[in-house]
């Protein structure tokens, strides 16, 4: 089956939002299919800035309707592209083809591929990056769109000229002329589903939105297909219940098709004891931390064996799967001090993510910082969830909220309260507002052997890089 849409070397596009994940992404699969590729956006920062650069993209600061000049051919409009941008006009005016990305995605680079789609509130980037590592190592020779960069390949995505086609599913909206999620674009053959809980906040208005969502994607799935979700997830069951192809449950409870037992946790690996329905397969070793992970790697292979690979290959190639970027990415040490990356944006994220971490570095004190950027997290939905998502750590600091004065006082996360909350019950717990006093207050306290922890969906004034220069000499004395 041939394209929908006809985009070969001869054409140029250009990509509104170039910086977003997705959309970088899409930048680098279409000059890897010859495309003459540029863009434009505002919010320039790593990792994607750098993939972008590593491919010489050129992507201009800002939006200027001269950014169009010459005219390209086509233009993919990022959904945080809203009327009233100087190029969008500009597009629109001049009447150049556009597209959303998903739109695009499905037209172009889906038609003659089986669609793998991994969706959930989290997750979904893990999942991706270990399935379409796994069908590498298989030698399937997949093609692929994560949503971050995975370690084993330092790139988002891949063309690959087997059948398959892995792309996490995301459940936000997909332009500013298609409201609906981008996930129902992608069309899945197999779909897998993390977990359902409540988040954006900007565009759904409760939890009971967010499931319809999900309850249409799994309608799309064919009687042929399947449909892998999370077992000990209610919402999960309830939209895998609208599902007309075969279905399977994983997690560690009783009761999950594939079920993870006999945790243990080494030198950064994690080990545990695999059963399919019962029959015990063995024990399936994986480079990452915490229970969500286990649950991440029993959702691929669920998926790997409704393909048919059998599983002692299937269990090597999780083995050799070394994660993703920014998702507790070591920025660096020094003096005994290591510093973390993450991407988490969400309560119940940050909480996986913590006690992950409790388990990978036992015994060491361990600082987590946040800043509240997602609008999940900039609005006031989750305020009491974020004074109990941070058990697992010694200590807390709480960032002021990006961009506050997008939202009114009374819409708004106020982390000034949970902290103080905190700190009343004991918590070694503060409300600091930006990187640089973030930065200042952690220098003179961190020691040899703490574990700082930085999560942020963002670039955080690049607070990783700034810490690292300021830790005190004294420290490499004592180390």
């Amino acid at each position: 089956m041939s394209s929908l849409l006809t985009v070969d070397r001869d054409t140029s596009v250009y990509i509104l939002g170039i910086c977003g994940t997705a959309m970088a992404t899409l930048a680098g699969m279409l000059q890897a299919r010859g495309c003459r590729v540029s863009g434009s956006d505002t919010g320039i920062y790593p990792p994607m800035s750098d993939f972008l650069a590593r491919l010489r993209i050129p992507v201009k600061q800002g939006w200027d309707a001269a950014n169009l000049e010459p005219r390209p051919d086509l233009v993919v409009v990022g959904n945080a592209i809203a009327r009233g941008n100087a190029e969008l006009e500009a597009v629109l005016d001049a009447g150049i083809p556009y597209f959303s990305m998903p739109e695009f995605l499905r037209l172009v680079f889906l038609p003659g591929k089986t669609p793998m789609v991994v969706a959930g509130t989290h997750g979904k980037t893990t999942t991706s990056a270990l399935l379409a590592w796994c069908l590498t190592d298989l030698r399937a020779n997949p093609s692929f769109l994560v949503g971050g960069i995975p370690l084993n390949f330092h790139a988002s995505y891949a063309v690959g000229a087997g059948p398959h086609f892995v792309i996490e599913g995301d459940e936000y909206d997909t332009a500013y002329f298609d409201k609906g999620p981008k996930f129902l674009h992608y069309r899945p053959s197999v779909l897998v589903i993390n977990g359902i809980e409540y988040d954006h906040a900007d565009i759904y208005p409760d939890l009971e939105s967010i499931v319809r969502q999900f309850e249409l994607l799994v309608r799309l799935v064919p009687r042929g297909g399947r449909v892998i979700y999370n077992g000990e997830c209610p919402n999960a069951r309830r939209a895998a219940a609208r599902a007309l192809c075969p279905a399977d449950t994983f997690g560690l409870a009783e009761g999950c098709n594939w079920r993870a037992t006999g945790l243990e946790v080494s030198e950064g690996r994690t080990r545990f004891r695999v059963s399919r329905r019962g029959e015990a397969l063995g024990w399936l070793d994986i480079g990452l931390g915490g229970e969500h992970n286990v649950r991440n790697a029993l959702a691929a292979c669920a998926v790997l064996d409704h393909l048919g690979f059998e599983w002692d290959a299937v269990r090597a190639a999780q083995a050799g799967f070394l994660g993703v970027e920014r998702r507790m990415t070591l920025r660096g040490e020094v003096g005994g001090v290591a510093i973390y990356d993450d991407f988490a944006h969400h309560p119940t994220a940050i909480r996986l993510t913590l006690a992950g971490a409790r388990t990978l570095f036992p015994g060491r004190r361990i600082w987590a910082v946040f800043e509240p950027r997602s609008w999940t997290c900039r609005k006031k939905v989750h305020q009491q969830a974020m004074a109990e998502c941070v058990d697992d750590a010694d200590g807390v600091i709480l960032a002021d909220v990006f961009r506050k004065e997008a939202l009114p006082p009374d819409d708004r996360f106020q982390p000034e309260a949970p902290a103080a909350d905190m700190a009343a019950r004991g918590r070694d717990a503060h409300f600091l507002p930006g990187a640089a006093e973030i930065v200042d207050f952690l220098a003179e306290r961190l020691k040899p052997g703490d574990v700082v922890i930085i999560m942020s969906n963002g670039g955080f004034d690049d607070i990783h890089h700034t810490l690292l220069e300021r830790i005190p000499p004294r420290h490499e004395a004592n180390s």
